[in-house]
């Protein structure tokens, strides 16, 4: 099925609002870029800040179905929850890395009730659910816990690979990871 010209224009978007940012971005950038006419942009969003709800939207769900997509590939629950960096290293490595949109969109509109920050802690949220259901499942004595340790060690490995001042961000976090998945959950094979 061919995409919308709306759909067109939000993945084209999101690619450079990722490389250039947002405030950097503006609207007679994205029409050379798109290759959308202002006129159709407008037709579809109202302003520019219309798209890039649109852009982290999307961007949320494509990131979290790859990585849960990928940790579930790691088999039962504890091995995904290390599976976790894992991904995160095939992301670091691939040469259109340019950090978390997330991170990038709340520190550009830092107001906390900005729809911008708020779509953005939204995809944290939805991060920090899932990784609580998988820590639940591995047996995790506090679920929430373990998953908010991670999701910080996650935060701070995705930081330290965009400074670039690391050889390994991901499988150093995934070596701390393994050593609080440990703690937190009964050994494969014993009962919760």
């Amino acid at each position: 099925m061919r995409p919308s010209k709306r759909d067109e224009l939000v993945r084209k978007a999101l690619e450079t609002f990722y490389r250039d940012g947002f405030h950097a971005t503006g609207m007679d950038q994205l029409v050379a870029e798109t290759g959308i006419s202002k006129t159709t942009m407008f037709k579809h969003f109202r302003r520019k800040e219309d798209l890039i709800l649109a852009v982290l939207r999307l961007r949320d769900e494509d990131f979290r179905n790859w990585l849960f997509r990928r940790m579930a590939q790691a088999g039962p629950a504890r091995a995904q929850l290390a599976a976790m960096f894992d991904a995160l290293a095939e992301w670091f490595a691939g040469p259109g890395f340019r950090s978390c949109m997330f991170i990038k969109a709340a520190s550009e509109y830092p107001d906390p009730v900005h729809p911008i920050h708020v779509q953005s802690a939204e995809h944290k949220r939805l991060l920090f659910l899932q990784l609580r259901r998988i820590a639940e499942q591995a047996g995790a004595a506090d679920p929430a816990g373990l998953a908010r340790a991670l999701l910080l060690l996650k935060e701070g490995a995705i930081v330290t690979a965009h400074l670039g001042h690391e050889a390994d961000p991901a499988g150093d976090a995934k070596s701390v990871a393994e050593v609080l998945i440990a703690g937190a959950c009964p050994p494969p094979g014993t009962v919760a």
